[in-house]
């Protein structure tokens, strides 16, 4: 089936329900019989309509299971747990009450695997970096491992998971959590002097500015990038494999135009 990869929506309603009417839904809440969803995390906060994200997904996820699958960013995290950072704007009692209630029932979870005829991909927030992979995950060989691993960690609360990185220390962490992993600093640098087993998608941070249209690549080593600037996608080819960042980087405004990352495949449920 298609599978697509939807980036952070930062409280932006009617950019989450155009994208979705692109890949085919016709009736609200329900999806295409050939598709499904994987919703990077970061559904709230800095768009002005994060309660209604949050009523919506609910929606997508009672009347899809199994097809809506919700990874947990670090703006949700916030009100999953004791929170680590300050958000100036914080979502309605609801919508936080909805959170909790997922979190409870076991909805959002902390990863996602897709197979495709000729690739795999993890997909998180913010990446798994070369050092969490090898010294917390032990150095799965591949995605459907990778993400039981990643959503075991996250659903006992293990402080590895949700461990902060650069963007909330200020000091790059090799080992940072696939919530906070920063893609530049952290994501790429490690992933560029090591193999990495299959693909990744992820959310949270990029390495191009789409508002400022700058394509640079802040990372060492040998790594080629490419830049799609209507789907707002940055990709990172290392070694055979590839980092895909889906991020559009929605403010307070909304940027446009933007589009989620489609493939056809399947998603792997990993080892029980």
């Amino acid at each position: 089936m298609r599978i697509a990869v939807i980036g952070d929506i930062g409280g932006h309603l009617d950019e989450l329900r155009a994208e979705l009417r692109i890949l085919g839904v016709e009736r609200e809440g329900r999806l295409p019989d050939d598709l499904a969803v994987v919703q990077v995390g970061d559904l709230v906060h800095r768009g002005p309509e994060s309660d209604a994200v949050v009523e919506l997904v609910g929606i997508y996820l009672d009347d899809n299971p199994g097809r809506w699958i919700q990874l947990i960013g670090n703006h949700e995290a916030l009100y999953l747990r004791t929170p680590e950072f300050h958000w100036p704007e914080q979502i309605g009692k609801a919508a936080a009450k909805t959170l909790r209630k997922w979190w409870k029932q076991g909805k959002p979870v902390g990863a996602a695997a897709i197979v495709t005829a000729d690739e795999s991909f993890l997909v998180t927030h913010a990446g798994v970096t070369a050092g969490f992979w090898s010294a917390v995950l032990d150095a799965p060989g591949t995605p459907g491992e990778a993400a039981a691993r990643l959503n075991r960690l996250a659903r006992s609360g293990d402080a590895a998971f949700f461990s902060p990185g650069l963007m909330l220390t200020g000091r790059a962490n090799p080992y940072a959590g696939p919530i906070w992993a920063e893609s530049s600093r952290e994501l790429i640098p490690g992933w560029a002097d090591a193999t990495m087993p299959f693909s990744q998608v992820h959310g949270h941070s990029g390495l191009v500015d789409w508002q400022g249209s700058d394509a640079s690549v802040p990372a060492p080593g040998a790594v080629i990038m490419s830049a799609d600037f209507y789907g707002k996608h940055a990709t990172v080819w290392i070694a055979g494999q590839r980092i895909v960042g889906v991020d559009p980087g929605h403010g307070r405004e909304a940027v446009k135009p933007w589009r989620s990352f489609v493939v056809e495949g399947y998603l792997d449920p990993g080892p029980s």
